[in-house]
């Protein structure tokens, strides 16, 4: 078989292009505009470069950017109630909380208070849960974590829709990429196999 090379940020251009036309006809048909709010606790170099990144991204695509910038001492309660505040803020569509967080937030706990269905990251237990069953279709599909739903993107872009019957290889089984790409090519009708740093 010859090797091919995939053009992600080809892909990624085209995808952005397709979504600012649907979030175009949103605001037109219904007067919506989504609103991505992102939370940054502390100063990590490598987080502050993905929040920018995440805004400008969401900002190019028509969208609304919230940024919202907290010290390194935040208490946990202190983020928990900014994270209720954007779940029953209707302007608020989706709630990003950047990982990692400072050692005295217990991550799960933060996780597990976003709105499930705001939860962009897809890291909430409900959806990852639906994710588990294979409920990736329909009015309460699972929220899908980014990379493993990209890895699939490039995937059916790169050899065709219906991957029934495709032999998959899963390098990793992170809960945040390994375990729900190997779960999405399930759905998918592949026979997967996940090899992790203990796999001989």
């Amino acid at each position: 078989m010859t090797a091919r090379i995939i053009d992600g940020k080809q892909s990624a251009q085209k995808l952005r292009e397709k979504i600012a036309i649907n979030v175009e006809k949103l605001k037109k048909d219904h007067g919506i505009t989504p609103g991505l709010a992102v939370i940054l606790v502390g100063e990590d170099p490598a987080s502050q470069v993905y929040v920018s990144n995440k805004k400008k991204t969401a900002l190019g695509m028509g969208m609304n950017s919230f940024e919202f910038k907290m010290s390194e001492n935040t208490s946990e309660e202190e983020l928990v109630a900014k994270i209720e505040e954007l779940n029953n803020d209707p302007q608020i569509h989706g709630i990003l909380v950047q990982l990692p967080l400072p050692k005295h937030i217990d991550t799960n706990k933060i996780i597990y208070t976003v709105d499930p269905q705001k939860d962009v990251d897809g890291f909430h237990i409900i959806n990852t849960g639906k994710l588990a069953i294979g409920q990736v279709t329909g009015e309460h599909k699972a929220i899908i974590p980014c990379t493993p739903l990209g890895c699939l993107h490039l995937i059916k872009e790169t050899i065709g829709e219906n991957l029934k019957g495709k032999k998959a290889l899963v390098i990793g089984s992170s809960n945040i990429v390994g375990k729900p790409l190997a779960r999405l090519l399930g759905t998918e009708k592949c026979t997967v196999t996940v090899a992790n740093s203990n796999t001989l």
